[in-house]
């Protein structure tokens, strides 16, 4: 009987993708790109989103949930402050309000993209997608009071001029933010850790389809072995490595991005956007992945663990980053996003509250997300 190869890891395209972004990273940073390499550049970040992908997996399951979410939310959101920072410090005035744009274009995705395609999967698979109303409805709390505190409140403060905040509010909201996210942190991994669990499905007798939830939270867990200790240490590696491709080379195909909406006519928030659809696309294809194996849980996890993220580190970053940036700051959001924010809050909420869910809910976010994305483009 003959022996079975075991195929080297070194030509595992989870290994190899992430290196050649690095690589076309490092010879693409700060250079004028034309167009086929552009191309290039770009295939080489959707590469990377994809094996990005993988190796989150990989630690999630060697780590359990929910560290394995929290540690892509986190990662993700590390490298999209300095993403942010970095093209502020290039941009000078015209960047201004690229920390809200990008921001609240994170939170909009999460909070009605991530979710909505997540309870559709979900709701599709299953008749009903179910999770904790306890730990989703918390996350959902803190993303309101990050959202408001670090991007209402500046529209209507009067120590400045304008949607900005003062240093010594600036300052606050920073301290807030962080004060916020850690506690957040400690609910889900450690005080309150089981209302964060995926929930299992009782399939219906009739169907054999998912009805409710069962009694067994682990029913649905996958029962292969974890990995070994090296290999989610190798993974966790290869995650950073292919993290900073996406956020680097997103910044490489900047320009032309920016170029592209000059030219179209398109406001300038529509770079916030791009820049956070590409910077979440790891985090909304984990997510879905997750819903299709049953654990929606996951999936919100992921959603509301990278809301909090991007705005618990973001604005402490950017209130940091202030002190050698020139130029305002703008952080206030106008009516027609507030007024997004608002309905995006009351939705999720009616949402939650029930700790199920059917398609109606995920295709309500999905309608929301698309309204926000027309009126970016058409204001």
């Amino acid at each position: 009987m003959g022996t079975k190869t075991r195929r080297s890891p070194l030509v595992d395209w989870t290994v190899l993708v992430p290196v050649v972004a690095l690589v076309a990273l490092v010879f693409s940073w700060g250079r004028d790109l034309p167009g086929p390499v552009v191309v290039l550049v770009a295939l080489c970040l959707a590469g990377a989103v994809l094996a990005a992908v993988h190796h989150a997996e990989v630690v999630a399951h060697r780590v359990g949930e929910p560290f394995g979410s929290l540690i892509l939310a986190v990662a993700v959101t590390v490298i999209e402050v300095a993403l942010i920072v970095t093209l502020m410090a290039d941009g000078g005035d015209k960047t201004a309000s690229l920390a809200r744009d990008t921001v609240f274009a994170a939170v909009m995705i999460t909070c009605n993209g991530i979710v909505g395609v997540s309870l559709l999967v979900g709701a599709l698979r299953n008749r009903v997608a179910v999770f904790n109303p306890e730990g989703s409805g918390a996350a959902l709390a803190t993303v309101a009071t990050l959202a408001t505190l670090s991007l209402v409140l500046p529209t209507f403060t009067t120590s400045k001029p304008g949607p900005e905040f003062s240093t010594a509010q600036l300052t606050f909201a920073a301290v807030a933010s962080l004060a916020l996210y850690g506690l957040f942190i400690a609910v889900q991994t450690v005080r309150h850790r089981d209302y964060f669990l995926p929930v299992g499905i009782e399939p219906d007798p009739a169907t054999g389809r998912g009805a409710g939830p069962s009694a067994d939270p682990d029913r649905q867990e996958d029962h292969a072995a974890p990995p070994t200790a090296r290999a989610a240490l190798t993974s966790l590696g290869l995650l950073l490595v292919a993290l900073v491709a996406v956020v680097g080379d997103a910044k490489a195909v900047s320009p032309t991005i920016e170029a592209a909406v000059a030219k179209a006519g398109l406001p300038q928030a529509v770079v916030g956007v791009i820049i956070a659809l590409l910077v979440l696309l790891p985090e909304t294809l984990a997510a879905v992945r997750a819903a299709r194996r049953h654990r929606v849980q996951t999936s919100l996890n992921l959603a509301y663990g990278s809301a909090i993220a991007s705005i618990g580190l973001t604005i402490p970053a950017i209130a940091l980053a202030s002190i050698w940036l020139s130029g305002p700051l703008l952080l206030g959001l106008g009516p027609v996003h507030m007024v997004l924010l608002a309905l995006t809050v009351v939705v999720s909420a009616l949402t939650l509250a029930p700790g199920r869910a059917t398609l109606l809910q995920g295709g309500v976010h999905i309608v929301v997300l698309a309204a926000y994305l027309f009126l970016a483009v058409s204001p």
